[in-house]
């Protein structure tokens, strides 16, 4: 049995549903007909398959009046509790579907405020479902279904955009030839000595090259793209410091990042440091491309001196996409470009 074309504006139920709905027809029997237009089903897509399901004979009526679309609309949102993001999928499909009228064989078109009015829902929101619709076609089935709203959907279609210009071979050139990243982490040479740790007091500096507050401040040089994604990583003692550096570069504080450590150093009289510090900002406005199990805290082991963890960045090649850039780590990082003393490659 064929379903007829005004029929299938709305969803089918899903299995769960579709089962509980086989089983109490098959325990009462089929309380209301299945209704024929024009041959096909009009109304009972969801009965006449439950029936299938467990070898009831489905009884048939016919509807015989002047209106099919409003009878559907009518049937539908009555028996069934659809969400928002769901009656604007109907409701775009409703949108310039031509609407039979027998009485003078005419043949009419509605308008997007008609089907809006129809689903009750907004006309914004219709555009937003066609826009869907040719962007990422394979989305509506989701939100069909309930598994995903229409905002959720978009966020989704952004993303895959996102990604797609990012990763695209001819705008990588361009940025590498014009010396720009999307991504930046940057883990300044701060100017710390060992003293300053719970040790004894003939310990000498670390055994790197550090930088001067003023030149790490108005000095060094970010190559960052026009909508870039940074980290900058410091201590508790350069806190203050790194955002007034953000500061002074016009950059856009967001969040803080905190790594907690197994342990840390403890100077005398003060609580042990066991956590350090990667401060988010932005450069333009970057998007993430994907924010799921994405928290601020995270827990990793230590590695040598200043190292920072592993676990750090693959979260942020899971989140970002784009040219990476890993600034004065002390060792090459994957799907980063080093720049440093020691990460140069």
């Amino acid at each position: 049995m064929e379903y007829h074309s005004i029929a299938n504006i709305f969803p089918m139920m899903q299995n769960s549903e579709l089962k509980k709905l086989a089983d109490d027809i098959q325990a009462t029997g089929l309380r209301n007909k299945i209704i024929l237009y024009e041959g096909k089903i009009l109304d009972g897509r969801n009965r006449f398959e439950a029936c299938q399901l467990v070898g009831v004979e489905p009884e048939y009526g016919e509807y015989d009046e002047d209106e099919p679309l409003k009878y559907v609309i009518s049937q539908n949102l009555h028996r069934r509790h659809l969400n928002e993001s769901q009656r604007a999928v109907v409701a775009s499909r409703l949108a310039n579907m031509e609407k039979h009228i027998h009485k003078d064989d005419r043949q009419i078109c509605l308008s997007q405020p008609e089907a809006a009015e129809m689903m009750n829902v907004s006309e914004r929101m219709i555009r937003i479902v066609k826009a869907i619709e040719r962007d990422a076609p394979e989305l509506i089935p989701k939100i069909d279904s309930g598994d995903m709203t229409v905002n959720s959907a978009t966020t989704e279609v952004k993303r895959a955009q996102n990604i797609k210009k990012l990763e695209s071979i001819e705008v990588k050139e361009v940025k590498a030839l014009s010396g720009v990243y999307d991504v930046i982490v940057i883990d300044p040479p701060w100017p710390i000595q060992k003293i300053e740790r719970d040790v004894a007091p003939n310990q000498v500096g670390l055994d790197y090259p550090t930088m001067p507050l003023d030149d790490i401040k108005h000095k060094l040089e970010i190559p960052y793209a026009d909508d870039c994604h940074i980290w900058i990583w410091t201590t508790h003692k350069y806190l203050p410091f790194t955002l007034e550096m953000i500061d002074a570069r016009n950059l856009k504080y967001v969040c803080t990042f905190v790594w907690h450590k197994p342990g840390g150093f403890q100077p005398f009289g003060l609580p042990q440091y066991n956590a350090e510090f990667a401060i988010y900002c932005r450069h333009g406005h970057p998007l993430f491309i994907e924010t799921k199990a994405f928290p601020v805290c995270f827990t990793a082991p230590r590695g040598e001196h200043s190292e920072k963890p592993v676990e750090f960045y693959n979260m942020v090649r899971r989140v970002t996409a784009g040219r990476r850039l890993d600034m004065f780590n002390r060792k090459p990082i994957e799907g980063f470009d080093g720049w440093g003393n020691e990460s140069n490659n």
